[in-house]
């Protein structure tokens, strides 16, 4: 007697319209949201008011002002952060942001992966990958943060020790995965800090505790990624084994 696998395959994911656009790499999910809401989003043709209209990718036709919606250029980008550049598409106060490093590149919505606070520099990453994005910033199963930073004292082997220990600031527990000291002069000294976590100005709240200032802070390596010689201000392309193997569990286009 032959068995007949009878078993239906699983029906397609559906998710919420905004969801969808965002995941597509279009815009960010509160710009879906207000696409929406402004009646510029058609899904077969028909407008859509609702920004968790369930859809399913590759079965559902989406349109934006008239034009389909399929899957883009996927960016994955490296780019040397200076000091001064504000981490956020659009700053209240007028100030410069990162988004200026892109001016003329013609690569319509990027996000960046993570963040530098205005006084850091170094390697940020963009893209318009939000699952990808998701994984590397995944405190439990993200890559390492690798940063050098330029303090206003020489710190002693105990510090180094402390640092790794960790302290507790304002009731938020800080440490650095490790620490280590790279050259020092008269005055003042470089440190390598790793963090397996991204708290908000984690490090320089960690010195703090140690009456400790930053000169500077700068972010050399995400995982096995270096900043290496990209000039400052510039972005390059990850290569496709690069962007695989920051993020391994995600399925790459």
């Amino acid at each position: 007697m032959v068995s007949v696998d009878t078993t239906k395959p699983a029906p397609a994911p559906r998710h919420g319209l905004a969801r969808t656009l965002s995941k597509l790499g279009v815009c960010s999910r509160t710009e879906a949201a207000a696409w929406i809401a402004a009646g510029r989003v058609s899904v077969d043709g028909r407008t859509v008011g609702n920004p968790e209209y369930p859809v399913v990718r590759g079965v559902h036709r989406i349109a934006v002002d008239g034009k389909e919606i399929g899957q883009g250029l996927r960016h994955y980008l490296a780019l040397n952060k200076p000091r001064g550049l504000v981490t956020t598409a659009k700053d209240e106060r007028g100030r410069d942001t990162v988004y200026r490093c892109f001016d003329g590149a013609g690569l319509g919505w990027i996000a960046p992966v993570g963040r530098l606070d205005k006084a850091s520099e170094g390697l940020l990453l963009f893209t318009n990958d939000p699952e990808w994005a998701a994984s590397i910033t995944d405190p439990e199963t993200g890559p390492d943060k690798t940063y050098h930073v330029q303090v206003d004292r020489i710190p002693d082997a105990a510090l180094l020790v402390r640092l790794s220990a960790g302290v507790v600031v304002e009731g938020e527990p800080l440490c650095a995965k490790s620490a280590r000291m790279l050259r020092h002069g008269d005055k003042n000294a470089w440190l390598e800090i790793v963090l397996d976590e991204g708290r908000n100005r984690q490090i320089r709240r960690l010195l703090a505790e140690s009456d400790i200032g930053v000169l500077r802070l700068i972010r050399t390596a995400i995982g096995g990624l270096a900043l290496g010689e990209l000039p400052k201000g510039q972005w390059r392309r990850l290569s496709a084994e690069e962007a695989a193997t920051l993020s391994p569990a995600s399925s790459l286009p």
